[in-house]
């Protein structure tokens, strides 16, 4: 059975931060943690830390740390949706998030999504109120199986170093 909700963590970002990467919408266990990608099997933290060649930050005050740091922000492209569980492909009546309090605040570089669900609402609601292309970004989630976490590495590495050296 699908819930209404409404999504209860606040952006993550700071006037230094440069790179902006959206996810579709926490999950259960990010929602209860109430810090972006909390689940034990989302391998974001460990690839993120991997792109900067740091040791993986495993607390929330670690986390927050190492994306300030790494002038990185952190929120996600939807604000509400009908969802089941954690399952991005069962999202419907989505409302989405107001990226610009972060792009006015910040000298965002590069837009990054976190997979395709991320991809296609920003898509959809958010790029031509923005006028900003974001770079897609296959999915950290255990879903994506088919990549492995060094495959994420290298692509996240190059995608997001290629943004931050121009």
């Amino acid at each position: 059975m699908k819930d209404h909700i409404i999504h209860p963590i606040p952006p993550f970002y700071d006037k230094d931060s440069e790179i902006l990467i959206l996810g579709s919408f926490p999950s259960v266990k990010s929602r209860e943690q109430m810090f972006f990608y909390g689940h034990p099997q989302n391998r974001f933290w460990k690839v993120i830390a991997s792109v900067f060649d740091a040791d993986r930050p495993d607390t929330i005050p670690q986390k927050k740390t190492f994306l300030t740091e790494h002038h990185i922000a952190l929120w996600d492209v939807i604000g509400s949706c009908d969802i089941e569980g954690s399952s991005d492909s069962s999202i419907e009546n989505v409302k989405v998030n107001d990226i610009s309090m972060i792009l006015k605040c910040a000298g965002i570089r590069g837009i990054f999504v976190n997979g395709k669900t991320a991809e296609k609402y920003y898509k959809k609601y958010i790029e031509s109120k923005t006028g900003i292309p974001a770079i897609c970004l296959p999915s950290t989630s255990p879903a994506n199986a088919a990549w492995s976490p060094e495959k994420l590495t290298k692509y996240w590495r190059e995608a997001i170093l290629s943004t931050i050296d121009k």
